[in-house]
C-alpha cells in the first residue's frame, strides 16, 4: 500500500528532526580527528618534529587502538545509560582533548592526547548508526545513510581551508597557527556538546518530537517490515550467539577495506599535495575540492540502490572506481592527472561505505543483533585507519606508491567479500522459496535477504 498524507508527513518530519543533528555530530568528529593532517602542514610538522622517522605514523595510528577497543561496549551500553547523556558525554570529553592539544610541546604528548581522542569518538559513529537504523525500513535506509554519511564527509573535507584561515592567526598572544586549528575547533565542539542534550534525538519508542499516533505509525512500520521496533533483551548469551554469524564480520571487512583511501585522503592529501609543488597555502586550499563531487555521486548510487533494493553490485562498481583513481595518482606523470585520481577516490571509496553500512543495516534482525552488527562494523573502519596510517610512509614521501598499492589490493578484498556474501545470501533467499529450510531466516517469517 501506498504511504498515507500522514505517514508521508511524519516520516519527512523524522528526516529534518534526525538527521541533520546526528550529520553535525559526525562532522564534528571528523574535524577533530581528521584536523591533524592539516595542522602538520600548517608548522605542526616542524615543531614537535613529526617528520623524523615514523612519527606521524605513530601519532595517528595510535588514536584507533581505543578506537576499535571501546566500540562495542558503547553500543552495549547506549540504552542503558540513554542517548543523551552518552552522546553528551562523549562530545563534551573529547571537545576538551582537541582543546588541550593546542597545548602540547612534544610529539609523545601529542599521541596521549590522540589515544584519549580515539577513546572519545569510539562510541559514537556505532550509535549513530543504531539510532538511524532503528527509524527506518530496510529499503529506505541507504539514501539516509549516504546523506548522514556524505553530508558530514564533504564539509569536513572542506576543513583543511578553515584549518588554513585559522592558521592565519600564527603569532596572535604568541600562539603557534597550528594550536589555534586545535583551539578554535575544540572551543566549537564543546558548545555542541551542550547543544547534543537538549537536541539530540533519542530511538523511535523513547522519542519526545512525536506524537503518539505519529510514534505508533514508524513502530508499525518497522514492524511490518523485519519485526523489531521493539528492543529485546541484550544478554551475554545473545551477544555471543550474534558474533557466530560469519556474515556480520564480513561487512566489518568491507567497511575496513573501503575506509582505507578515506583515511588516506583525509590524513595525506595535503601531505601529496605539497609533493606535487604546491605550497602550504595550495595544499590546504586544494584538499577540500575532492569531497565535493563525491556527495553527489554517493547520493545519486543510493538512490538507485535504494529503488532497486540492491547494495553488493553498486558497492562493486564504486570499488572499481577507487581503483581507477589509486593508479592514475600513484603511476602518471601529469600532476593535474594525479590530482583528478584524488576525485575518484574519494568518489569510490565514500561513495561505498553509506552502501556497506545499508548493505549490513538490511540484512540483521533483533535489535541486539543491530547493537553488535553496527559498533562491530564500525570498529573494523578503524582497523582500515590504522593501515592507512601505516601504510604511507615518510620515506615513500612525496608519491607513496607502495601505499597506493594496499589501498588497490583492499579494494579487491572488498569485491571477494561482497560477492561471497550476495553469493551465500542469494542461496538462502532461493532454498526459503523453495520450502526447503527449516526455519524461517534469521528466525524471522517473510524474511529474505538484500543482495
Amino acid at each position: 500500500m501506498p504511504p498515507t498524507a500522514f505517514e508521508r508527513k511524519t516520516m519527512l518530519w523524522v528526516d529534518i528532526r534526525v538527521l541533520p543533528f546526528l550529520a553535525l555530530l559526525y562532522m564534528t568528529a571528523l574535524v577533530d580527528r581528521l584536523n591533524i593532517g592539516a595542522a602538520r602542514t600548517a608548522g605542526m610538522g616542524v615543531d614537535l618534529e613529526l617528520t623524523v622517522g615514523a612519527r606521524f605514523s605513530i601519532v595517528t595510528c595510535m588514536y584507533f587502538i581505543p578506537y576499535i577497543l571501546f566500540q562495542v561496549p558503547g553500543n552495549l551500553i547506549l540504552r542503558k545509560v540513554g542517548v543523551r547523556n552518552f552522546l553528551t558525554f562523549i562530545v563534551t570529553s573529547w571537545g576538551a582533548v582537541c582543546f588541550a592539544t593546542a597545548w602540547v610541546k612534544d610529539w609523545r604528548m601529542l599521541t596521549l592526547c590522540r589515544v584519549l581522542l580515539g577513546a572519545m569518538e569510539s562510541g559514537l559513529f556505532p550509535a549513530l548508526l543504531y539510532i538511524i537504523s532503528t527509524w527506518y525500513r530496510r529499503h529506505e535506509t541507504q539514501k539516509r545513510m549516504a546523506f548522514f554519511y556524505m553530508f558530514s564527509l564533504t564539509v569536513s573535507g572542506f576543513s583543511p581551508i578553515l584549518a588554513y584561515v585559522f592558521s592565519l592567526l600564527d603569532g596572535k598572544r604568541g600562539i603557534a597557527g597550528w594550536s589555534w586549528i586545535f583551539i578554535i575547533e575544540g572551543s566549537l565542539t564543546l558548545c555542541l556538546g551542550v547543544l547534543t542534550f537538549f537536541f539530540v534525538p533519542d530511538f523511535p519508542d523513547k522519542n519526545k518530537f512525536l506524537s503518539a499516533e505519529q510514534t505508533a505509525i514508524v513502530l508499525e512500520r518497522i514492524e511490518k517490515d523485519r519485526g523489531d521496533s521493539l528492543p529485546d533483551p541484550l544478554t551475554r548469551e545473545k551477544i555471543l550467539h550474534h558474533l557466530k554469524d560469519w556474515t556480520i564480520w564480513t561487512y566489518g571487512i568491507m567497511l575496513a577495506c573501503s575506509s582505507i583511501p578515506s583515511y588516506m585522503l583525509a590524513y595525506f592529501i595535503s601531505i601529496i599535495l605539497s609533493g606535487m609543488g604546491y605550497g602550504k597555502t595550495g595544499s590546504l586550499l586544494l584538499s577540500a575540492p575532492p569531497y565535493g563531487p563525491a556527495l553527489g555521486s554517493a547520493l545519486i548510487f543510493a538512490y538507485f540502490s535504494d529503488r532497486l533494493r540492491h547494495r553488493s553490485g553498486f558497492i562493486i562498481v564504486q570499488a572499481l572506481i577507487c581503483i581507477v583513481g589509486c593508479c592514475l595518482t600513484a603511476f602518471h606523470s601529469s600532476n593535474h592527472i594525479r590530482y583528478l585520481g584524488t576525485f575518484l577516490i574519494n568518489i569510490g571509496s565514500a561513495g561505498a561505505i553509506p552502501g556497506i553500512l545499508a548493505y549490513g543495516a538490511n540484512n540483521v534482525v533483533s535489535q541486539s543483533k543491530r547493537s553488535v552488527q553496527s559498533a562491530l562494523t564500525s570498529g573494523f573502519a578503524g582497523i582500515g585507519g590504522i593501515i592507512a596510517s601505516t601504510v604511507f610512509r615518510e620515506k615513500d614521501f612525496p608519491k607513496y606508491v607502495p601505499g597506493l598499492w594496499v589501498t588497490i589490493g583492499s579494494q579487491i578484498v572488498l569485491i571477494i567479500t561482497v560477492l561471497i556474501t550476495m553469493i551465500h545470501f542469494s542461496r538462502l533467499n532461493r532454498l526459503m522459496r523453495e520450502g526447503k529450510l527449516k526455519e524461517p531466516i534469521q528466525g524471522q517469517p517473510g524474511f529474505y535477504h538484500t543482495l
